[in-house]
């Protein structure tokens, strides 16, 4: 702090470097979840889509979300299906649609994928109560925009 200025603020980062440093977090943190991904025998496709699945997620839904052709998602499901991560279950209001569920044991394999992200749990330790919950709250004030029409 200077006596005759006051404290000294940073310049305003420019948006460009700001995407320059969301895409290196999410970068390294992809690696991270495919490193803790490939301990279990997922690839990392397979590991997001276990991720994706809190409920019944239809087939489509799923290649919407993963961005890549239905035909994709079949193969990924049925790999998963064969370990038995997931199962599908019909859709209750059309039956020609099937959703995928996470079984049991694909829950507790995505739980233990995350909590053994040990360089984003790392990066994570380094922030203070404070500075997590205004990262945390800035994150959310972003998410809505950066999801729209995902």
């Amino acid at each position: 702090m200077s006596a005759t200025t006051g404290p000294v603020v940073p310049p305003r980062p420019t948006k460009l470097q700001l995407l320059e440093l969301l895409a290196a977090i999410g970068t390294a943190q992809w690696r991270d979840f495919a490193a803790a991904a490939a301990r279990y025998g997922l690839t990392s496709t397979q590991a997001r889509v276990l991720a994706q699945l809190e409920g019944p997620v239809p087939m489509r839904g799923l290649a919407t979300l993963l961005v890549c052709d239905a035909s994709n998602v079949t193969g990924i499901v049925d790999r998963l299906e064969a370990r038995e991560l997931v199962r599908r279950q019909p859709s209750p209001v059309d039956r020609r649609v099937k959703h995928v569920v996470a079984t049991d044991e694909g829950r507790d394999i995505i739980r233990r994928v995350r909590e053994e992200m040990q360089a984003t749990h790392g990066a994570l330790d380094a922030l203070d109560e404070e500075e997590g919950a205004t990262l945390y709250a800035l994150l959310e004030r972003l998410r809505p925009a950066m999801e729209k029409d995902a």
